[in-house]
């Protein structure tokens, strides 16, 4: 019989254990930090009804989603998590609390083309706060206290939230006439780190947007100063558009209130550039960037967006969220070997037996158990090099080796694994050891 060449699609991760273990940590640590802030959690179908999922996809979006037929069923493959949550607070909303704040942490699938550090299938970690009908801004000054906490729970310090109001943009705009163009303005400001001021000039200059009036859009963009300073700078502008000063407006109660959140100074900052590109941004924006691995690109990003459910109902459902692209960042992280996990193994302890007879390391396995200890057991009979190949391989930092003489004591020889130092000791103390690593 000819044998299929064991084989895993383009575009999909898979891990090695150890390495599993360390992503699992980061998913535990993002948890963690959502849960702290009483986000309640959140897990939506991965297939949808397609007629729902493409409520609102069109252009690339669309040809990037996975469809196909069950019977007669249309289906499709989640590409976000926004548009599932969209659905859910419209389908639960009797039975949902407002402002509702949920996580979900999930794998998404777009069907695009797979290339290095982009995946057709990829975990996202989203917080959204969701409004009935209104939604106060200190909700937004509180996504930037969540990432602060997420971010330093991954074991990084220096790192800023770069902060905006897309209403300061849309009311510049205004004062220059140039309405129609804002999305398409607003991609391009977007990629100015990416690709440089003279590229995102000369696309400007594509679009037919006058050279005097880019040299206004750059000049505002590249204000300058600590956050307070730009702050007034902004203000000193003496615009009169009605957006322009409600952007401002929102934009010094976030800040004020980022503070009050307790987010240092020096990790976050108002940056005129930050405009992300997607059009459904409709007020504050953030993108998150590790300092000394900018090459990373933006770690966490998000925003305001004014109707969360415009294609399922009538009723104004406010929203701001950021999202963390967990796969992506991993397998950043990981290619730079600057991932922060320690981790490696799931068990602090093999038990091996170096007699036939393996019921004293059963007994001892389940006494260390019960003391909420992960254990494992070695309970194949081979020789003992192998035993401790098993253990290397796995990273588990101990290996409880009971023999005759042990078995006849009540004892157990707990080797380290890393230093090598053998010792034999009682039960009690060999749990006492691996309580405290």
């Amino acid at each position: 019989m000819s044998k299929v060449e064991p084989r895993t699609l383009p575009g999909f991760m898979e891990l090695l254990p150890n390495d599993q273990i360390k992503f699992n940590s980061l998913v535990d640590k993002i948890r963690k930090s959502y849960e702290k802030f009483g986000f309640l959690p959140l897990d939506t179908p991965i297939i949808e009804m397609a007629d729902v999922l493409l409520a609102k996809a069109g252009g690339e979006t669309e040809k990037q989603i996975y469809r196909f037929n069950k019977g007669e069923t249309d289906l499709a493959l989640r590409f976000d998590l926004t548009v599932p949550l969209a659905k859910y607070v419209c389908e639960y909303n009797n039975d949902i609390s407002f402002p509702f704040k949920r996580y979900q942490i999930g794998k998404v699938y777009r069907g695009e083309r797979p290339q290095k550090g982009r995946y057709r299938e990829f975990y996202q970690c989203d917080i959204d706060i969701i409004g009935d009908g209104e939604l106060s801004i200190v909700n937004d000054a509180e996504m930037p206290s969540v990432i602060y906490t997420t971010i330093k729970e991954f074991g990084f310090d220096n790192f800023t939230i770069r902060i905006n109001n897309r209403k300061l943009l849309n009311g510049l705009f205004a004062e220059l006439s140039l309405e129609e163009q804002s999305v398409e303005i607003m991609r391009i400001i977007d990629k100015l780190e990416k690709i440089g001021k003279d590229n995102v000039v000369k696309c400007l200059q594509d679009l037919n947007v006058a050279n005097e009036k880019i040299e206004k859009i750059l000049n505002f963009i590249e204000i300058d100063g600590e956050t307070d300073e730009k702050l007034q700078k902004l203000e000193n502008l003496n615009f009169t558009n009605e957006l322009f000063l409600q952007g401002l407006s929102e934009l010094k109660e976030v800040v004020k209130y980022v503070r009050l959140f307790g987010v240092p100074d020096t990790n976050f900052k108002v940056d005129l550039t930050i405009a992300r590109g997607l059009d459904y941004y409709t007020g504050t924006v953030y993108e998150t960037f590790l300092n000394d691995y900018r090459e990373l690109g933006s770690v966490c990003s998000g925003g305001r967006y004014d109707n969360l459910a415009e294609f399922y109902t009538d009723k104004k459902m406010p929203g701001v969220g950021v999202s963390i692209g967990l796969t992506r960042l991993f397998s950043k992280l990981s290619e730079l070997n600057i991932l922060k996990e320690k981790d490696e193994s799931i068990s602090k302890v093999l038990v091996v037996s170096m007699t036939d007879d393996i019921s004293r390391a059963l007994e001892v396995a389940t006494k260390i158990r019960e003391e909420e200890i992960n254990t494992d057991v070695y309970l194949e009979n081979k020789k003992i090099k192998a035993k401790f190949k098993y253990a290397d391989k796995l990273k588990i930092p101990y290996v409880a080796v009971i023999g005759e003489e042990e078995e006849k004591n009540g004892t157990v020889s707990l080797k380290n694994m890393e230093t090598g130092e053998q010792e034999e000791m009682s039960i009690e103390k060999m749990i006492e050891v691996l309580k405290n690593i």
